[in-house]
């Protein structure tokens, strides 16, 4: 009877233990759910606004394109009204990205990067063709990390240098396009000029930061087809204009061809190594 009674109280024992450590594990895991619904509760969040920064970066650089192609007298005055207006519509990308701050603080920044990586470069990508629109050079890191901050001054979150230069790669197909279609207008040849010497000098600054930057060598792909499009509108404008003694009205019809070349080249679907976006 002892014996019984004694295995009885032991098996209670035992019992009341397990129960204990159960109740234990249970309650850590019960943190550890909600640490991964936070996680991925945040990480669907960034995902939505990556996309809404995208979205809305793209529109400011059509607004560009739009408005840089009016026909004007004034290039330097459409150029200053275009930025004016670009940077109106990029005010509101930049409140985007104000308010989704606070959940990329700290630490947390760099383990939510990539969820906001292809927005920032479509926000770089237009920011940067704001400045060279309105000041004709390439936007600093550090001015673009200084459009990142808030009222105060203070940044919102660091700026990868990754982001910055895969952006600044973007804006050279937007900077090609611009050339192609302008280059019928009057200093037409000169801004397809500028443009090529400013593409040519991204593509040799960016070679040597290819072996540190993902995707870097895709870009610069594209960056050479884009610059062998400029140059070859340029060209055969210059080569041809300045071999033979054309009239004003042949050397038109000679910039129509090119022209019209170059619009045939623009319909060519974007080959653009550019992120997809996460969540995708």
């Amino acid at each position: 009877m002892a014996t019984t009674w004694g295995d009885a109280l032991r098996n209670v024992t035992m019992l009341t233990y397990q129960r204990r450590n159960m109740a234990l594990i249970s309650s850590a895991f019960e943190a550890f759910r909600e640490q991964l619904d936070e996680h991925y509760d945040r990480r669907e969040r960034l995902i939505k606004v990556n996309r809404d920064v995208s979205a809305a970066s793209k529109k400011v650089i059509f607004l560009l394109q739009r408005i840089l192609n009016e026909p004007s007298d004034d290039d330097r005055a459409l150029s200053l009204r275009a930025a004016t207006e670009a940077r109106n519509k990029l005010a509101e990308v930049h409140a985007m990205l104000r308010r989704t701050a606070h959940e990329l603080v700290g630490p947390d920044f760099w383990r939510y990067a990539h969820c906001i990586s292809s927005g920032l470069q479509e926000y770089i990508e237009a920011l940067s063709f704001v400045h060279y629109v309105e000041y004709g050079g390439l936007v600093s890191y550090e001015r673009a990390q200084a459009n990142l901050c808030d009222d105060t001054g203070h940044p919102l979150f660091p700026l990868p240098l990754s982001d910055y230069v895969l952006g600044i790669c973007d804006l050279t197909g937007e900077l090609m396009r611009l050339a192609i279609s302008s280059i019928s207008k009057p200093n037409g040849f000169m801004k397809a000029s500028q443009i090529s010497l400013f593409v040519r000098g991204c593509k040799a600054d960016f070679e040597t930061l290819t072996p540190y930057v993902d995707d870097l060598h895709k870009k610069q792909v594209v960056t050479t087809q884009s610059l062998r499009k400029v140059e070859e509108a340029a060209y055969a404008i210059a080569i041809r204009s300045s071999e033979y003694e054309l009239s004003p009205s042949m050397l038109d019809h000679i910039v129509s061809q090119v022209t019209s070349e170059g619009a045939e080249l623009l319909k060519e679907p974007d080959t653009s190594s550019r992120s997809e976006m996460p969540g995708k």
